[in-house]
């Protein structure tokens, strides 16, 4: 690598080309330990997530790290959506909150299984039962920004500062705003919903977005020709 080049880490590579380009990752949460070479990028909200809504939502300094799905048999485990890179990593920012305030403490998170690694089961302290587990079904789990350690990458970015803000072309003219940041496996994307229109898929490489300024709450991309004349093919709804 040559002196002064920067390089992000390699789950951040996403190939070579306009089409890959160097990568960036959104992220929820970083993984506590330290990232080896082979590591997943996930975002999430992300999350997004959701995008994650954090800060998009009106939470001010909450990041989303997860969201809880349906009861897991009968003794009141749940299935729990992470969004943080490594997804077991989410037990250890616990107590988390709820957007309604309420708390949850994560007695423990294993894999799923069935070829969703970011996919759960989670026992939730004072849930024990089948039906109070129900009942936490869709509801998202939150910690503060500054519980979560910051990274020295330049190419990482939470997702939720990416949701809001304007986006830019490489000549200044305002396309749109990115709503969300999906992950469908092949990487981190940007949802730009433009003034008019259906919204546009773009992916979070420096090839396509060469600035993320946060500062002035904006970003710029160099969007292949006719994005936003179609909707996009595949949406997380």
């Amino acid at each position: 690598m040559a002196a002064g080049e920067r390089r992000p880490k390699p789950s951040a590579l996403a190939g070579e080309g306009r089409e890959g380009g160097r990568g960036r990752r959104a992220r929820s949460a970083p993984d506590l330990a330290p990232e080896p070479s082979t590591h997943r990028s996930r975002r999430g909200p992300a999350t997004p997530t959701p995008a994650p809504p954090g800060k998009e939502e009106g939470k001010g300094d909450l990041i989303l790290l997860g969201e809880f799905g349906r009861a897991h048999g009968l003794r009141g485990e749940v299935r729990l959506k992470s969004f943080t890179a490594d997804p077991a990593a989410i037990a250890s920012y616990s107590p988390l909150r709820s957007e309604d305030g309420r708390i949850f403490t994560l007695k423990f998170a294993r894999p799923a299984g069935g070829g969703a690694p970011d996919m759960l089961i989670a026992r939730i302290e004072g849930v024990d039962t089948r039906e109070t587990a129900e009942a936490l079904n869709r509801v998202r789990l939150y910690a503060p920004r500054d519980r979560l350690p910051l990274s020295e990458n330049e190419n990482e970015f939470f997702a939720a500062d990416l949701i809001g803000l304007t986006v830019e072309n490489i000549g200044g003219e305002t396309l749109g705003t990115v709503v969300a940041v999906p992950n469908y496996g092949g990487g981190d994307l940007l949802e730009i919903a433009p003034p008019r229109g259906p919204a546009a898929l773009l992916p979070f490489t420096k090839a396509f977005v060469p600035t993320v300024d946060l500062a002035t709450k904006r970003i710029v991309i160099d969007p292949p020709e006719g994005l936003f004349e179609s909707a996009p093919d595949e949406r997380a709804r």
